[in-house]
């Protein structure tokens, strides 16, 4: 039986989400959006009472939200400007596919437990005629039947390689990991398997193919020092030889005990890192020289230095001062760095991509125009100045296109094209049919994040309630806070007509005093022991260290006093607040007894506040004597 009780409370519960909870005017508020509310603003036990307590003060903040939106508030210049503000701070947050985000960041970490070590062959397309790009692409070709037939890797790139470094190094990378080079690169080097040759891949630069020379867990970060005696253009074999002597010199001192920063300092030429006693920023692999990373990431242990060896760029002597090991489990800070560097790299092309395809699947886009060939017509007579044909029918105010309910037209295209129709690099114009692609997505994420409220319900959450809250503040400002503050005459004739309440407690006229650190506090209270009437002159000469303020407070109001203890005149006993450092305490100059009336000045503060409940309660009453408020009583025992 208690578990039929249960299961039907559960019904009603659900059932009684999906419902409305109350009606007030022409509106109403489902259960399940007062619960919403009731979650988030009530920490405390959560049982009948609380939820019937707080739903008269949700009652009552929705008729304050209504008599503001029937008086206009809502489209005050300064309310429309705020709202404008705030959709456009919190709009960024929302314009990303967070699925795809997560896939990314997960497949970042997922790599960045392994270092690969790649081989390049590059073929540029980087080319000026169209048998100049027939040549790259032939190439390719052959290179990748060259490789399928059993040729070497490393003699075909030295060979093939339009990277200059392939000469040397046979194509050789070295050891790359996460964020090491292009997404799409990096895409084909993860998913080429060990001693394998990628398939032939085409990016804006030219053609790609790796091999996977072998695998290794991840090397993680390196933090150290060094000292570079550099290259300079044209330097002969002896002038190399002579900065090897004296890189050898170098090193033979750091040997004996010379200090390696004070050496860096006066010897490297590497401008960065010598003003630094030679540190270098922390670093992975990919990111330096494949010499210079083999030796770095070969060093044993902290303190280590390693002989003199060359690059390309000249002599380096290395000393390990770190090696950060992979993270091998993800957390929360972790995700958070992965994240910010996910969104700052080639990658967010891809989340971007993701939410143009679902933006484009709920703005119910729908082509209007069918015959291309007129618009690249008449786009070439507008954009190009030639003649467009006689039997073209399109005009700027033509629609191409609707988005839902929005119609765009083919002024709106023109002024697209005019402005986006170069291509970034600089290389030309783009073809009609891809600058389109582009319009109709530029001309979706736009209405998307117009209407934004209409795609998701969390932003439109967000934006509710703070245009509700600025209605709210405003029209409590102008119908109670204001008016009790200013309206002398009727505070002081509410002070007449109700003077029995505003009685002083036990009290006394004193000084409070606040140090804003122990150490002030504690010099300014030996000074204050000595001379309590010079007060004001000791805090002048505190300066910003200590304020004061003085007058008649409450024996509650006075730091140090205690209900167990007879209060005296004098000094009481510091109070430290633990959150902020500050101390408290205070110079007792005179005790009234309890019972004593309060003038109109002393109790202003109280009356306002008072006089405010007293004007909002009045003010309810008339609101929901106008809104007509019904509450489902059987709803609300299903909450």
């Amino acid at each position: 039986m208690k578990k039929l009780t249960a299961l039907l409370t559960l019904v009603v519960s659900f059932s009684a989400n999906a419902q409305t909870l109350f009606y007030y005017a022409n509106d109403s508020i489902s259960a399940k959006e007062f619960l919403r509310a009731y979650q988030k603003n009530n920490t405390a036990t959560k049982d009948a009472s609380s939820i019937s307590g707080y739903l008269n003060l949700y009652i009552a903040s929705r008729l304050k939200i209504a008599e503001a939106k029937r008086l206009g508030y809502d489209t005050l210049p300064q309310m429309v400007a705020d709202l404008d503000n705030l959709r456009q701070q919190i709009l960024p947050n929302y314009l990303s596919d967070k699925e795809s985000l997560n896939k990314l960041v997960n497949e970042a970490f997922a790599r960045s437990q392994k270092d690969i070590r790649l081989a390049h062959i590059f073929i540029s397309t980087k080319s000026n005629t169209a048998d100049e790009l027939a040549a790259a692409t032939k190439k390719s070709i052959d290179v990748a039947a060259a490789i399928k037939s059993g040729e070497n890797f490393g003699a075909l790139a030295k060979k093939y390689s339009d990277d200059p470094a392939a000469a040397t190094n046979a194509g050789n990378l070295g050891w790359i990991t996460v964020f090491s080079l292009p997404y799409q690169l990096e895409n084909l080097a993860y998913t080429t398997p060990v001693g394998k040759t990628s398939a032939t891949h085409r990016s804006k630069a030219g053609y790609h193919l790796f091999k996977n020379l072998g695998e290794r867990k991840a090397a993680g970060r390196m933090k150290a020092a060094q000292i570079l005696l550099a290259f300079s253009p044209g330097d002969t074999e002896a002038e190399k030889l002579i900065l090897k002597k004296r890189a050898d010199s170098i090193y033979n001192r750091i040997l004996k005990g010379d200090d390696f920063g004070k050496l860096a300092t006066q010897f490297s030429n590497d401008v960065i890192s010598s003003a630094a006693n030679g540190l270098m920023p922390e670093f992975g692999v990919g990111q330096y020289d494949v010499i210079f990373e083999s030796k770095a990431f070969a060093l044993a242990k902290n303190g280590a230095v390693s002989p003199p060896f060359a690059t390309e760029h000249g002599y380096h002597i290395v000393k390990r001062l770190g090696r950060t090991p992979v993270i091998a489990l993800m957390k929360d800070e972790q995700r958070h760095e992965l994240q910010d560097r996910v969104d700052q790299s080639d990658r967010n092309a891809t989340i971007k991509t993701a939410l143009v395809k679902t933006v484009m699947q709920q703005v119910q886009y729908k082509k209007l125009l069918t015959k291309d060939a007129e618009l690249w017509d008449y786009s070439d007579s507008v954009l190009n100045n030639r003649t467009a044909n006689n039997t073209n029918s399109i005009k700027p105010e033509t629609t191409l296109l609707s988005l839902n309910n929005k119609t765009i037209t083919s002024a709106d295209w023109i002024g697209y094209a005019q402005t986006f129709r170069f291509k970034p690099d600089g290389s030309g114009i783009k073809n009609y049919p891809q600058l389109w692609d582009e319009f109709v997505e530029a001309q979706a994420m736009d209405y998307y994040q117009h209407h934004l409220e209409d795609f998701n319900e969390d932003f439109r959450q967000q934006v509710n309630e703070f245009k509700e809250g600025n209605l709210f503040f405003e029209i409590m400002q102008k119908q109670i806070w204001g008016p009790a503050q200013t309206d002398s005459a009727a505070l002081e004739n509410y002070f007449e007509k109700n003077k029995a309440n505003y009685k002083w407690q036990q009290s006394a006229e004193a000084v409070i005093f606040y140090a804003a650190d122990t150490a002030s506090a504690r010099i300014f209270l030996a000074q204050l022991k000595k001379k309590p009437t010079a007060w004001q002159t000791l805090v002048s000469n505190m300066g910003e260290k200590i304020s004061a303020d003085s007058g008649r407070f409450e024996f509650s109001q006075i730091p140090g006093v205690h209900k167990k203890h007879p209060l005296t005149t004098g000094l009481t006993t510091p109070q430290t607040n633990k959150a902020d450092g500050t101390v408290s305490m205070a110079y007792i100059i005179k005790i009234y007894p309890q019972g004593q009336q309060r003038n109109f000045a002393d109790a202003k503060g109280l009356v306002i506040n008072d006089y405010q409940s007293q004007l909002e309660k009045q003010w309810i009453e008339e609101l929901k004597k106008k809104y007509a408020v019904r509450v489902n009583e059987r709803v609300l025992r299903g909450l």
